[in-house]
């Protein structure tokens, strides 16, 4: 048996976590050394990693000369948390992909409407998404999903901001008209896009909730093929279906990831 060798350890770094540590020990900040004492570690040390620190965002500085976690580390920890979150969701999705097709989650955030994960196959390919989301939401059924769910003060906001880009001779560009669509009673949560978005392929999506957390579920596939399930079901019941107790089940996987 070999010998085992200690691994090789960068002492910087170590000494950067550390201090991090303590920093966020204390919610109210602490001041620089105060946070030496606590580490062991030499003030000029301290001094030199905190400056670092601040400057890359990982710690801020408080008026009072204090240190905080800084803001990029709340988005590393919250973009840990959604990794778990979609891996906990990912097989579901991978069930519908392969019950019907290339599957899409969105979430709402931050005013703007993202597709966080997309689930396709060599059977089930993505649609070339050649403009993002976030300036297609009105030509999306996953866009237009999540608007008809947002109140009237969100919507204008929403498309105060996002002008309706002409994509195909389908796609809606006037705000009223889209508006319009969106109220239209349908008795169902499927919302579709029929070659608004891209010439060829048809999108259906169903809303999904996490609390206050508002997004959509959504498959796309080519328009031969919908023409081909319509004949075998002419009222889409094929969709809700499918996409509905999907949508069901990843809301309950989101809620128990809160």
């Amino acid at each position: 048996m070999g010998v085992q060798t200690a691994p090789t350890l960068i002492t910087s770094v170590q000494r950067a976590f550390r201090l991090m540590e303590a920093v966020g020990a204390h919610e109210g900040g602490a001041p620089a050394k105060r946070l030496a004492r606590e580490t062991g570690l030499p003030l000029a040390t301290t001094y030199h990693l905190l400056r670092t620190l601040v400057h890359d965002g990982y710690v801020r500085r408080l008026d009072d000369g204090g240190f905080v976690i800084g803001d990029k580390l709340r988005t590393l920890e919250s973009g840990s948390r959604d990794q778990a979150l979609l891996a906990r969701v990912r097989p579901t999705l991978a069930a519908l992909r392969d019950e019907l097709s290339a599957a899409y989650l969105t979430f709402y955030e931050e005013g703007e409407i993202r597709i966080v994960d997309i689930v396709d196959g060599p059977q089930a390919p993505r649609v070339d998404l050649w403009v993002g989301c976030e300036d297609a939401g009105h030509a999306t059924a996953l866009g237009k999903c999540v608007l008809r769910e947002l109140d009237d003060d969100a919507r204008h906001d929403y498309l105060s901001r996002h002008p309706l880009v002409d994509l195909t001779p389908r796609t809606v560009t006037r705000s009223d008209d889209l508006l319009r669509r969106l109220d239209s009673p349908t008795g169902s949560p499927l919302v579709a896009d029929l070659e608004e978005y891209a010439l060829g392929t048809a999108c259906f999506a169903v809303p999904i909730h996490c609390g206050d957390r508002l997004g959509s579920l959504g498959i796309s596939l080519p328009v031969a093929r919908l023409a081909r399930l319509a004949r075998k079901d002419p009222h889409r019941e094929l969709f809700r279906t499918h996409l509905v107790p999907t949508a069901n089940r990843v809301s309950r996987h989101l809620s128990l990831t809160i």
